[in-house]
């Protein structure tokens, strides 16, 4: 068993989309990235990365590469997965918090874990989503930011 941490954290925009665990939320605010910006699918990303010892995602799609610019999150997902599986693992486990005062994710959170599991070809009874506020606390607890943290345990396939 291999195991993983991620934390990502992007700050609110006006104009931009906001996307959570590779599901559109409607909200009037969006994050600031490189890429979408997706907290969720970057923690879950990075978590992974650290499991199988294949880095960061800031070494493997660098925002100093146009190549990336805009890419949706669930894209750099899939090429995550395909070095993972190279190594001929695969995910057993995600437990990802995110943090914010705003939105409320409880009605996306049942659709988010399910779009996470198909990313990442599991079951979604291996995929928890849940959230958490920082209590008016900080950038997250002004409403600038928003944050994700994960926890990833990857098993050789057999």
């Amino acid at each position: 068993m291999y195991v993983g941490i991620g934390y990502d954290i992007h700050r609110f925009v006006k104009d931009r989309k906001l996307i959570l665990g590779g599901i559109c939320f409607d909200y009037p605010l969006g994050l600031s990235g490189h890429s979408d910006a997706d907290v969720v699918l970057h923690a879950i990303g990075d978590a992974i990365l650290g499991a199988a010892s294949l880095g960061d995602i800031g070494e493997l799609f660098p925002d100093t590469d146009d190549k990336w610019k805009g890419i949706s999150s669930q894209i750099l997902l899939d090429k995550i997965m395909e070095l993972v599986w190279g190594k001929g693992l695969r995910v057993n486990n995600v437990d990802v918090v995110f943090i914010a005062q705003e939105p409320k994710i409880s009605k996306q959170k049942k659709e988010m874990e399910r779009r996470i599991s198909e990313l990442l070809k599991v079951e979604p009874e291996r995929i928890n989503v849940k959230a958490t506020t920082t209590e008016g606390l900080d950038s997250i607890g002004r409403l600038e930011a928003a944050a994700a943290q994960a926890v990833v345990t990857l098993t050789h396939n057999s």
